[in-house]
């Protein structure tokens, strides 16, 4: 298991240690459907995951762990990784039946899969009977807060990376890349970009970016939506320009950046949603014609989020499982966030 070779399951015990594994064991059992076997790989499944994104974002724990959180977002798993951790201290099993195992996973809720054509995205969901053994994050308090580009640039573009490790396998440089531009786009209008922070330690755990358009611009949005990457990408040209306040001539507002650590999800997503109301509400001020709204759909549990919202899908993408995503902004804000989402 190349990915991730700190992890093997004959080490379970030194990250999980045996009764925290067995607290989490007679709370999986209790959900219809679960045997044994299909808990018993749920959780080296869950905790494989966690450690491999921990990895990725170059903060992983010391064992042994207090408790599991959820990786954040999608995490590249091969069958073969999958097959390692299922039926690796057996003679039995192997990428058949450890895909198999996967897609019965996925059947009765507990894990989100995907596969973009070269390898497999997998999603653990953050259970409500879960979360409360999620002690690393769970208790804190956060509210929505102005993005400071001097303290949140990196601990977002960490958080953003994670979100476009499929689409560029060599993520090495892409928070310094991310952390450059987020910076770059506060220098120019700063009043769109926002963070979801605890209160605790002011940590940022969310982010949106509502970046006004320029009238040159807006014919992108009608363009493959693969061209209108720029965070994920290598090129230096950003193919959309920023307009500044006071343009009568800027009338589209790009989402382009929603995302919430998977932790704080349910907890904030609607607080969020209306900071975001009243943000586009303040941006009207500096933008008196601002009338569209477009985001693209890089992952699909973003989505149904985007559907009940009201946007609609426009274009997709002839290369890449992407697509355009457009609402009205005066519809936007007269959504009644805690109905639509309750």
């Amino acid at each position: 298991m190349s990915a991730f070779p700190a992890f093997r399951p004959e080490v379970l015990p030194q990250w999980l240690p045996p009764t925290l594994h067995q607290q989490y064991v007679s709370l999986m059992m209790r959900r219809v459907g679960m045997t044994r076997r299909r808990t018993e790989c749920f959780i080296r499944l869950w905790l494989y995951l966690f450690l491999k994104d921990c990895q990725t974002r170059r903060a992983l724990p010391k064992p042994p762990l207090t408790g599991l959180a959820f990786p954040q977002g999608w995490v590249e798993c091969s069958c073969s990784e999958a097959a390692e951790l299922f039926y690796g201290d057996q003679e039995r099993g192997g990428d058949r039946s450890a895909g198999m195992m996967l897609d019965k996973l996925a059947a009765l809720g507990l894990i989100k899969k995907q596969f973009d054509g070269n390898c497999t995205q997998i999603e653990i969901q953050p259970l409500p009977e879960l979360l409360k053994w999620d002690d690393l994050d769970a208790p804190a308090i956060v509210k929505p807060d102005v993005f400071d580009p001097r303290c949140d640039a990196i601990p977002i573009a960490n958080l953003l990376a994670s979100n476009y490790n499929w689409l560029n396998r060599n993520t090495d440089t892409l928070p310094y890349r991310i952390a450059n531009i987020l910076r770059d786009w506060a220098s120019q209008y700063a009043a769109g970009m926002r963070v979801l922070r605890r209160c605790d330690n002011q940590n940022p755990v969310g982010f949106y970016a509502l970046y006004p358009t320029r009238r040159a611009s807006e014919v992108r949005f009608f363009a493959p939506p693969s061209q209108g990457l720029h965070l994920s990408q290598v090129a230096e040209a950003d193919p959309f320009e920023m307009a500044l306040p006071g343009d009568e001539e800027c009338r589209s507002v790009f989402v382009r950046s929603w995302m919430i650590d998977s932790t704080y999800q349910k907890q904030a997503q609607t607080s969020l949603l209306e900071d975001a109301q009243q943000t586009l509400e303040q941006m009207k001020q500096d933008f008196p014609n601002l009338w569209d709204m477009y985001t693209l759909i890089i992952h699909p549990s973003y989505a149904e989020l985007a559907r009940v919202l009201g946007f609609q899908k426009t274009s997709s993408d002839p290369k890449l499982p992407l697509y355009w995503m457009y609402q009205a902004v005066d519809r936007f804000q007269q959504l009644d966030m805690r109905q639509i989402l309750m």
